[in-house]
């Protein structure tokens, strides 16, 4: 049990509110549109801890709430069939990357993450909408599931460019959700693997990352609330707007 509250004790009640913030509002938006809790999770942990520490402390909120969101939906079955090669390389990648990269720390990791947000920013509020062919999905799936794989073992932002990728697949609103969850499930994993091998996931991180699961958990319901009251589009493109601007504070001042 103690090694539960070990972590918040040693960085201080200011961090400990800024972290069990942090997965509340990262929660409360991936209720609304559906993802956003490790990309918010990283950039505003980033402002103020380690990336690895960061990482170390999304791993359980991430996996417990995309095993959630790939659990509905009654597609997984035949979404691993279409997707397992993009999924294979995700864990090939970020494999690579962890023995090639790492995110141990670093001013360049920092900028790195806020290059990462900033890259999925773009892309949420500026690329065009486009459409992957069945031909094109053979070769251009593994490709994004290794660049995905690299950029998540360095960063913790497992979203480029797995996300633009799999929302040009043409599934409808139900598959969507449930295929990102699959993606996310892989990637968590796989970077928690690499956590480990590095000596970034012990037993106090572990339990400082479950002590984080609730406010997430919480967060979520909130969102899923917020979700029939408000615009999601809207709400999307603040997000997104509120994201570039975390990414370019990380890369300037990393």
């Amino acid at each position: 049990m103690n090694s539960i509250f070990e972590l918040y004790q040693n960085i201080g009640w200011a961090l400990s509110a800024l972290v069990l913030g942090t997965f509340l509002l990262a929660g409360m938006v991936k209720g609304v549109i559906g993802l956003g809790l490790p990309t918010i999770a990283m950039g505003l942990l980033g402002l103020a801890i380690a990336p690895a520490q960061a990482a170390a402390l999304l791993i359980v909120p991430s996996t417990l709430t995309n095993l959630w969101q790939l659990a509905a939906g009654g597609q997984l079955q035949r979404l691993i069939r279409r997707l397992w090669p993009m999924l294979l390389m995700i864990l090939l990648g970020t494999g690579i990357g962890s023995l090639w990269l790492g995110i141990a720390g670093g001013p360049w990791v920092v900028r790195a993450l806020g290059a990462a947000l900033l890259l999925y920013a773009f892309s949420g509020l500026c690329l065009p909408s486009f459409r992957v062919h069945a031909g094109e999905e053979r070769w251009l799936g593994p490709v994004c599931g290794l660049v995905t794989g690299v950029i998540s073992s360095a960063t913790g932002v497992f979203v480029i460019p797995a996300v633009p990728y799999l929302q040009a697949l043409g599934l409808n609103r139900d598959e969507l959700v449930q295929a990102l969850g699959v993606s996310f499930t892989v990637s968590t994993l796989a970077l928690g693997a690499g956590l480990l091998w590095q000596g970034g996931l012990g037993q106090v991180e572990l339990g400082a990352s479950v002590l984080a699961l609730l406010p997430a958990l919480l967060g979520m319901f909130l969102g899923q609330w917020l979700r029939q009251r408000i615009s999601a589009p809207l709400f999307k493109r603040l997000f997104f707007v509120g994201l570039a601007l975390l990414g370019a504070h990380l890369l300037i001042n990393g």
